[in-house]
């Protein structure tokens, strides 16, 4: 007997079958890129990449502070701020109530202080599965919030981005926290911090065109869409055909747009060197 999972807008590039065999329950995925299937206990323990194709699958941000971080080093801030209907936008409280069913999480990023490698770290890791990480008032507000906080303590700033752009539901107030988390990253650069941002599958929109792209060092996850508008808005509008693989993260490093493309399995290896050498002045050949 086989039952499968209904399709979520949220996550539709994932299909779970789950079959029962031998009064067992076996767990399976296809991959979207190569289309093979993967046992869930083989994509757990490859941190969800597919085996075949290296393809990056959308984790939950709880689940990506588990890789990163040190062991019970995590400590999360500002963890019952949560939107608010402002505009009266239609629907947008049922939208939000979904959004916290399907991700757990109360909204779009979660902040918080912890180790890495025995580096104290301020880290935000954006949370897919709650409006694909749309940035509203409160992701802009924990943010800003998080810079700030590492300001006043003098920690260098990890972040992880994924985020299909501004809230539309908030309107300006959503469209303001672009310059409130820019202006919250300058005085952290100011004041002689480090900031890394790891760009995660999708980075669009405002989210792109604001704190993701201002880090000191800007890597990104294999495979990864980054960009302002989409591809086809764009073709659209300049009515050309765009470059193949235009907008991957690949595309990105030719033209110097990140720095690094950096394959999950070694992210907190990377990021815990880099912020070795910020801290303890070690030479880049560490890398």
């Amino acid at each position: 007997m086989i039952f499968k999972k209904p399709s979520n807008a949220l996550e539709g590039h994932t299909r779970i079958e789950i079959k029962t065999i031998s009064e067992e329950m076996e767990v399976s995925f296809s991959c979207p890129k190569c289309k093979k299937r993967i046992g869930g206990n083989e994509l757990r323990e490859n941190m969800h990449i597919c085996p075949y194709c290296r393809y990056h699958f959308r984790i939950h941000a709880r689940q990506r502070i588990d890789m990163i971080c040190d062991e019970n080093t995590f400590t999360e801030t500002d963890k019952t701020l949560v939107s608010k209907n402002i505009l009266h936008f239609p629907e947008y409280d049922n939208k939000l109530k979904t959004a916290m069913l399907e991700s757990a999480e109360k909204d779009g990023v979660v902040c918080g202080i912890c180790e890495i490698d025995k580096n104290k770290t301020a880290l935000f890791v954006m949370e897919p599965f709650f409006m694909m990480g749309s940035m509203g008032s409160v992701v802009g507000e924990k943010i800003t919030r998080l810079f700030e906080m590492a300001v006043s303590e003098h920690l260098p700033v990890v972040g992880f981005t994924v985020s299909g752009g501004a809230r539309m539901q908030e309107g300006i107030i959503s469209l303001m926290q672009m310059a409130k988390t820019s202006g919250a990253v300058k005085r952290h650069s100011d004041a002689g911090n480090l900031y890394v941002c790891v760009l995660t599958d999708p980075t669009t929109g405002g989210v792109t065109a604001s704190f993701a792209m201002e880090g000191d060092i800007i890597l990104a996850e294999p495979g990864a869409l980054i960009g302002f508008a989409g591809p086809r808005v764009i073709e659209q509008t300049i009515h050309k055909k765009l470059p193949e693989e235009f907008q991957k993260a690949e595309f990105l490093l030719k033209k110097g747009f990140v720095d690094d493309i950096v394959d999950r399995r070694r992210q907190k290896g990377y990021i815990a060197k880099i912020l070795n050498m910020h801290n303890r002045g070690a030479g880049y050949d560490c890398l």
